[in-house]
């Protein structure tokens, strides 16, 4: 204990927290989770400071729960368990270094027997943070998520998964259980190496997926044709044909820029299979479309593709382009160990089409005709 310091008074302690809670409870009317994460935040502040240098005597968390109950009947969420939850929950974020904390206090000069709940959590703006998510989650969500995961970003991972899917604690701790965040698919991808802004190359590996389902796409109906006649080309034409569904595939940040899109430079012509803005990277992409097995040489293909967009069409306050090879299958072990060599941004992803699909989900899928109706009537 600071010798410089007073003891602070069981019913004093109690009081602050007291005041908190009615605060919060007020608050709480505006923005339910927002406020209670506030005012959980604000104790467990409180109670680390107080604890931890001594000025709250051996036992105080315990005690300080009892007369909270006594003086306040019908109070729930004060529980010994939930006060110590509270004190995690604020070490934990305010743990982290200054650089990568993405939840921090504004050390606003007040007395050690006073809690302020209106300034005590604020989230900066930092890209990868899921900030709506985070307020949206319940902090019984929180907890689990702080007891399960030690890694910041896996804890990113899960409020995210929490915050967009609704999800019941209990499904939360089974997919924990599970090692969702372990198991996740990434794509095989140069982006930390290539991309020197850490967190944009964090959103990059986040925003493309290593496999994409392209249902719309069935070559055993486009026609009776050799196979070997089912180029990249009639993979290109059913995308466009289906653009909307292709970009809905990739996520809601991508705009549609064009396909045999034409670069030019120094005489000689190049016509990258699709290209796309992604709004979330700032970046153009280019995909370009693969029938088989992935090969080293599409890097070294696109490696120049990006080159050149980024010198003849990239604007000046767009990030470096990106550009994923979508081919029908890829050892990604091997993608891995290639992709490494090359310095601009890439990824290699798979695709499968509608007769890829398992019997029964290929018969609850529509066919290419109805898809065009249905975009069709969309576009009217």
């Amino acid at each position: 204990m600071d010798t410089n310091e007073t003891l602070i008074p069981l019913s004093d302690a109690v009081e602050a927290i007291k005041t908190a809670i009615m605060q919060g409870q007020y608050e709480a009317l505006k923005d339910v989770n927002r406020v209670q994460l506030a005012v959980y935040f604000a104790i467990g502040k409180y109670l680390s400071k107080n604890t931890r240098k001594g000025l709250l005597r051996t036992g105080a968390i315990e005690a300080i729960s009892e007369q909270l109950h006594k003086e306040l009947p019908g109070l729930r969420g004060f529980s010994v368990t939930q006060m110590y939850e509270m004190r995690k929950f604020y070490e934990e974020w305010i743990a982290l270094d200054s650089e990568t904390s993405s939840v921090a206090t504004e050390e606003i000069q007040k007395p050690n027997n006073e809690i302020d709940i209106y300034h005590s959590l604020a989230i900066p703006n930092i890209a990868e943070f899921p900030v709506s998510d985070f307020f949206n989650v319940p902090f019984t969500h929180h907890t689990r998520i702080l007891a399960m995961c030690k890694s910041t970003d896996a804890r990113y991972y899960y409020i995210r998964r929490a915050g967009e899917e609704h999800l019941s604690v209990e499904k939360l701790k089974t997919l924990i259980k599970q090692k969702a965040y372990e198991n996740r698919k990434t794509i095989p991808n140069n982006f930390a190496q290539t991309i020197s802004d850490s967190s944009m190359a964090r959103k990059a590996v986040m925003m493309f997926k290593d496999s994409y389902a392209l249902e719309f796409i069935n070559t055993e109906e486009i026609g009776e044709r050799d196979k070997q006649d089912i180029d990249e080309k009639v993979v290109e034409q059913k995308i466009i044909q289906n653009i909307k569904n292709f970009i809905m595939t990739f996520g809601n940040d991508f705009a549609f820029v064009g396909n045999q899109y034409h670069l030019e430079i120094y005489g000689e012509e190049f016509f990258p299979d699709l290209i796309f803005f992604n709004r979330e990277l700032n970046a153009l992409v280019i995909i370009e479309l693969k029938i088989g097995n992935f090969k080293p040489s599409y890097l070294g293909q696109l490696t120049a593709y990006l080159k050149i967009l980024d010198t003849k069409v990239r604007k000046p306050h767009e990030n470096p382009s990106i550009g994923i090879v979508l081919c029908k299958s890829a050892n990604k072990d091997f993608v891995e160990f290639v992709i490494q060599e090359y310095d601009r941004p890439m990824g290699v992803a798979i695709y499968k089409t509608a007769e890829d699909m398992p019997e029964h989900l290929r018969k609850v899928l529509p066919d290419v005709e109805d898809l065009k109706k249905l975009i069709t009537e969309n576009e009217d």
